[in-house]
C-alpha cells in the first residue's frame, strides 16, 4: 500500500487509496481506517482512482470495515474503482452490501 489518506468530515470518512492493498499491508489499511472510524464514526467514502491492485485479503478486509460500519448504521462506498478492480467486487457480489459508484 502506497498512501492511505484518511479525511474525517461531518458524518463521514473519506479514504483515499493509492497503490496497493495485500496480505502484507492488509492489517495497517485495517488499522488505519479504525481508528479514523473510532475517532469520529460515519460513513465511511473510499477513494480508489489510485488503487491498482487488491487481493483476497484486502477484500476481506473491506468487508470487516462495511461490517463495524454496518453495526452503527452507517455505509460504505467505494468511488472511481478502476474496472478491474470493480471486476473482483461485482465477482464476490460485494456489490450487494456495498455503494460501487462509477
Amino acid at each position: 500500500m502506497n498512501e492511505v489518506t484518511v479525511t474525517p468530515r461531518e458524518g463521514e470518512i473519506v479514504v483515499s487509496l493509492s497503490g496497493e492493498i495485500h496480505s502484507g499491508n492488509a492489517d495497517e489499511f485495517l488499522s488505519e481506517v479504525t481508528n479514523a472510524y473510532r475517532a469520529a464514526p460515519g460513513n465511511i467514502v473510499f477513494r480508489c482512482a489510485g488503487l491498482s491492485f487488491i487481493d483476497s485479503t484486502a477484500l476481506g478486509t473491506f468487508v470487516k470495515i462495511r461490517k463495524m460500519a454496518a453495526q452503527d448504521g452507517f455505509v460504505v462506498r467505494l468511488q472511481e474503482v478502476q474496472p478491474r478492480i470493480k471486476k473482483l467486487f461485482l465477482i464476490c457480489r460485494l456489490d450487494l452490501i456495498m455503494e460501487i459508484e462509477e
